[in-house]
């Protein structure tokens, strides 16, 4: 198929890639500046988001899941709690489509605005910050599912030569319901292609998109 063939090109690429140690040193001083950054532009929005969600839904406030990251460390993702307590457990079995479609009934009252304008996303700066993130990079993945993806696709232990990203070249390019295989091909292209003006590049084109996405969520929430 022309989608494995792609990934196979990139896989490759990533392989016989010179040492990239010097951009990855850049690229994690960037990841510093701009988190921390973005952290204290967005307190405001924390100061009012917490309340809220205590008010609607109680504790907890965040939501920590197990995640695979750089070199196949296991590490916990931060995010504030959109849906409702035990969800995870009735949701683990299912990827793709069928889990976008079981989770619009677990939101919590305030869980589909959150996601809607990816206000959830902002603890996750958090781990950019402590390192087990970048804010560009593959999307880290459950271990469960990285297993068995990796499993059935060759490459997809690729993914691990860089630390995953709060967004990427599959999420700016495509969208959440594309294929395994082609959001493989184009996190393999990054991971292949990366430098400082493909990071910055990939942040215009993701605050664009989720400055169209919030306004959208703030107009008519996704149902």
């Amino acid at each position: 198929m022309e989608q494995g063939t792609l990934a196979t090109r990139y896989s490759q690429l990533a392989e016989e890639s010179p040492d990239r140690r010097g951009v990855d040193l850049a690229l994690r001083f960037l990841d510093i500046l701009f988190s921390a950054s973005f952290l204290l532009v967005s307190l405001p929005i924390t100061v009012l988001v917490v309340p809220i969600i205590l008010l609607t839904s109680g504790t907890p406030i965040f939501y920590r899941g197990e995640r695979v990251g750089r070199s196949g460390r296991v590490f916990l993702m931060l995010k504030f709690r959109t849906l409702r307590r035990g969800a995870e457990s009735r949701l683990g079995p299912y990827l793709g489509s069928e889990l976008v479609a079981r989770t619009r009934a677990e939101y919590t009252p305030i869980g589909r605005w959150l996601r809607a304008t990816q206000l959830d996303e902002i603890p996750q700066l958090l781990n950019v910050l402590r390192g087990d993130m970048s804010l560009v990079g593959p999307r880290p993945i459950r271990p469960r599912f990285f297993e068995e993806l990796a499993e059935d696709i060759p490459s997809y232990w690729q993914r691990l030569v860089v630390r995953p990203g709060l967004t990427g070249f599959a999420q700016v390019r495509k969208g959440y319901e594309t294929s395994w295989a082609e959001k493989l091909a184009h996190d393999l292209e990054y991971i292949a292609d990366r430098s400082v003006r493909l990071y910055l590049r990939t942040l215009v084109a993701t605050g664009w998109r989720v400055l169209r996405q919030s306004l959208r969520g703030l107009v008519r929430p996704r149902k």
